[in-house]
């Protein structure tokens, strides 16, 4: 067997390739999908145009005509200028400035998806032993995710429908706004459909990172094979696992992005401390934590546990606590009147507390839409921070029930077993070939036998 040695991607380096979609570009490249994607991009832009009303079609008379519009005579939704209208005997196209820009995102987003999603059923009907394995059907699912979610709120930044309304309905539960609001303000729909979206490729490219030697795609990223979790994995195990970063995946991403939609009724430059310390700290940092831990957790896990040489990931623990116990728990009166509550605050509001307690009126009525709020990102979001504070194995060992992750090299040994399982000749990547060299290391240095 021959052996060779394997340099580490730059942290840095790694964080920048996962949020280029380093690897989903490369199988798109390597299996000449670019027109399939572009295919797909189109159709949905085209369907998105159509549903949201941007583009009619009629039969209109007068011939053709291009308008630039620059503004708003009585100054609403200034995100919607510069915009362009084109008349034609075909029809009407109206593209708001950053309307027209969430659609092409979004479009791309889709077809990206999507093209990954055919390109891995092909592999797993074509080849029986891919089809077995058990990440196929995980990588599956998550191709098809940017399409869904996308899906979603289709049309939603020019709502005139009523499958659209429906969506925007449910992004206004999501983040504690209403429905109303969100259709004067409908930038927030914009911003939350280009979240979305991205994050829902993010996973899918981390998932392409992790299950790729396993589907025969090829090794990981840094040149090694992938590598059970150390923990049995039973199903139900399995699922539990699955279930809580789905969770949190979900709760992380709206509770993240209803900081936006409280913007669209507080002016951030003129708000208090105490909301300043909501959006970065309840919302934010929670939020965006369950967010890496859904789709990272060995990592966020390794960095927790790293104390002994980083007091970031002190200070990290620190805030995760003081964050989890204000949202789970109860803030001060004069904190929650000022626009930072916790459960507790809301819950003596719904029982008609007096305000010397603490109670503040909920966002919603009492109802499946509050539950779930308090459910999902109240007692998910909190508890799950105040344990990863306290003990951040006790809470991101059920993230990784059943999960792959790359294999590591063991400290001291710089040689890494190469082609390693899963790997097909002619689909070793550039960057890993280059990085790579044939030698023959000493028995005694690596631990191994020639």
């Amino acid at each position: 067997m021959t052996y060779y040695p394997v340099s580490e991607e730059h942290p840095l380096l790694r964080a920048v390739s996962v949020l280029t979609l380093g690897e989903t570009r490369a199988l798109l490249r390597r299996s000449h999908a670019r027109m399939m994607v572009a295919f797909f991009a189109i159709l949905y832009a085209l369907g998105s145009m159509a549903l949201g009303g941007m583009l009619i079609v009629a039969h209109v008379s007068g011939g053709y005509g291009v308008e630039i519009l620059w503004w708003n005579a009585l100054g609403i939704g200034p995100w919607n200028y510069p915009g362009l209208l084109i008349v034609g005997p075909w029809g009407v196209l109206s593209l708001p400035f950053l309307a027209t820009i969430a659609m092409v995102f979004v479009s791309i987003g889709v077809g990206l998806g999507v093209s990954v999603a055919i390109l891995l059923i092909v592999r797993l009907i074509r080849d029986r032993q891919i089809r077995a394995a058990r990440g196929a059907g995980v990588s599956t699912i998550a191709g098809l995710t940017p399409a869904m979610v996308a899906l979603v709120t289709l049309g939603a930044c020019c709502s005139t429908v009523a499958a659209a309304t429906a969506g925007v309905g449910l992004v206004a539960q999501a983040s504690g706004s209403t429905l109303n609001n969100l259709l004067v303000n409908n930038w927030f729909l914009d911003v939350f459909q280009m979240v979305v979206v991205f994050v829902a490729l993010l996973a899918q490219e981390l998932v392409l990172r992790v299950y790729g030697g396993l589907i025969g795609l090829r090794a990981g990223s840094d040149g090694s094979a992938s590598a059970p979790a150390s923990t049995p994995v039973t199903r139900s195990r399995l699922v539990a696992g699955g279930a809580l970063r789905a969770a949190l995946l979900v709760a992380g991403l709206t509770w993240s992005l209803a900081m936006f939609a409280q913007w669209t009724t507080v002016v951030p430059q003129g708000a208090s401390a105490a909301l300043w310390f909501q959006w970065l700290v309840q919302h934010q940092l929670l939020g965006v934590f369950a967010l890496a831990v859904a789709l990272r957790p060995t990592a966020v896990q390794r960095f927790l546990g790293s104390t002994r040489r980083s007091p970031l990931a002190w200070v990290l623990r620190v805030a995760l606590i003081v964050g989890g116990i204000s949202l789970v728990a109860w803030t001060p009166p004069a904190v929650a009147a000022a626009g930072a509550p916790g459960f507790v605050n809301e819950l003596f509001g719904v029982l008609g507390l007096p305000t010397a307690w603490g109670a503040v009126p909920p966002v919603f009525a009492p109802g499946v839409a509050l539950y779930l709020r308090w459910g999902f990102q109240y007692g998910l979001l909190g508890t799950f921070a105040l344990v990863a504070g306290i003990r951040p194995s006790l809470a991101l060992a059920p993230t990784q029930w059943g999960l792959y992750e790359p294999s590591t090299v063991a400290p001291g040994s710089a040689w890494r077993e190469w082609p390693s399982p899963g790997w097909r000749e002619g689909e070793a990547s550039a960057p890993n070939a280059a990085r790579t060299r044939a030698v023959s290391p000493p028995a005694a240095s690596a631990g191994r036998p020639p």
